[in-house]
C-alpha cells in the first residue's frame, strides 16, 4: 500500500511512465477530481483517465509556479 499520495492540481506537470505516441512523456493537467484531464505537452493532445491510472503510473510530479493568489491578480 502506497502512503504518500501526491497532491495533484490544475496546472502540474506529470511525467509518465509511458510516452505518448508523439515522444513526450509530460502531460499538463487541466481539471482534477475522479477521473484527470490531461493535455500532451508535445502535441497538446487531451485525454480524460481515471485517478487511479495516475497515481500508479507517475514518476514525477512538477508543481506550477502559478498559485492562486497570483492567478487572481
Amino acid at each position: 500500500m502506497k502512503l504518500n499520495k501526491l497532491n495533484y492540481e490544475v496546472g502540474d506537470i506529470v511525467k509518465l511512465k509511458k510516452p505518448h505516441p508523439c515522444g513526450s512523456f509530460d502531460w499538463k493537467i487541466l481539471r482534477v477530481g475522479m477521473d484527470f484531464r490531461l493535455q500532451c505537452e508535445g502535441c497538446e493532445h487531451q485525454i480524460m483517465v481515471s485517478r487511479k491510472v495516475i497515481e500508479k503510473s507517475t514518476r514525477k510530479l512538477i508543481k506550477s509556479t502559478c498559485t492562486k493568489e497570483n492567478s487572481m491578480i
